[in-house]
């Protein structure tokens, strides 16, 4: 025994001090706001889909008619049929980091040279369709060499291209022109049950683009390009030309919408795509469906159920014979909405 005495235990020394709160913990409702960021777009839309769709439905029914009809679901589809395509199309250039908004006047073009080289006639019906596809394929490629070695911002591109082309229909055509032969016409008004050719027409498209960014190594570049350019031209990915092939793709897109209009109109008609508005609702259906234009997020999932929604609610306020300025107010504040929702889940991710 040295004879020292062991100093007694505190009794608050027995037991660990609680850790001070730390400035950065997060509050009870963290859950809430971090289930919020994980919500994904693509689910987004088609829930608001089918919430329009219900919506429509009771509407239509108190105004003493019949929402879901078979010729209502039909004409959904046809309705929804040029611009979805268009706005495929659109999601690549937008995933990219760009955008078109020319393919309004591109359709128009594209429905003039197939009317007018078809004549009604059979035997043309191939070489416009080529025609109709190289002229479309070589506006994207002067929209994507003016973006990428010019340097203008894609805005300014292809509004400028769009001003090109509208001087030229103004220049050559006073109004429609042209005839496609009753054969072609069949790809706008025949059915197979339920769906519109036209449809299917659609879904190949749509399809084709899916494969294309989930399943090849271009698709994987578009999603690089337009998360980061600069990061991505490090890793080795020649950014101009995936920028390039883009628009080209975009471009193709507004040409096949262009010859399903021929097929409908059984002609070419100059307005046939601004009257429609497809350079701003293709943009507004991507939107919707959860891509950022920003480029790098999202997808033709998301693009295919905005373009349906829209395509709804047109349906609907074509039913209760909605006037056609308050048709526009609300599709703008649908966009309007949607953009803030989107903006905000980002946000709150990024802080998360």
């Amino acid at each position: 025994m040295s004879g020292q005495i062991p100093s007694p235990v505190h009794p608050a020394s027995a037991a660990p001090e609680p850790a001070p709160p730390q400035s950065g913990a997060r509050p009870r409702h963290s859950g809430l706001r971090r289930s919020f960021t994980e919500i994904n777009p693509t689910r987004v839309v088609y829930l608001a889909l089918i919430a329009v769709i219900a919506i429509g439905w009771g509407l239509v029914a108190v105004d003493g008619g019949n929402f879901l009809t078979m010729e209502t679901v039909v004409g959904i589809q046809q309705r929804s049929a040029a611009l979805g395509i268009v706005a495929v199309g659109q999601t690549l250039a937008i995933l990219v980091g760009s955008l078109d908004l020319s393919v309004a006047y591109l359709i128009s073009l594209g429905s003039l040279v197939a009317a007018e080289i078809m004549a009604g006639q059979d035997g043309a019906v191939v070489p416009a369709i080529l025609a109709v596809l190289g002229v479309s394929a070589l506006v994207g490629l002067v929209n994507g060499l003016v973006i990428t070695r010019l340097q203008v911002h894609a805005f300014i591109a292809t509004l400028g291209t769009a001003l090109i082309l509208k001087g030229i229909i103004d220049h050559l055509y006073d109004g429609p022109a042209g005839s496609v032969p009753d054969s072609f016409q069949r790809l706008g008004y025949d059915r197979l049950g339920p769906v519109p050719v036209s449809a299917l027409l659609w879904v190949a498209v749509a399809v084709a683009a899916w494969f294309l960014l989930r399943r090849t190594p271009l698709g994987y570049r578009i999603y690089a390009v337009g998360g980061d350019p600069d990061v991505a031209r490090l890793s080795g990915v020649r950014t101009s030309r995936v920028v390039v092939i883009t628009h080209i793709l975009c471009s193709l897109c507004a040409g096949v919408a262009g010859l399903l209009l021929a097929s409908r109109l059984g002609a070419g008609a100059p307005t046939v795509g601004t009257d429609g508005g497809y350079d701003l609702e293709s943009i507004a259906a991507v939107v919707l469906g959860g891509t950022a234009l920003a480029g790098g997020k999202g997808g033709i999932a998301g693009t295919v159920g905005g373009v349906l929604l829209l395509a709804v609610l047109d349906s609907v306020f074509n039913q209760l014979e909605v006037n056609s300025f308050f048709k526009d107010v609300v599709r703008g504040v649908v966009i309007v909405v949607a953009v803030a929702v989107y903006a905000r889940r980002s946000r709150k991710k990024g802080t998360a």
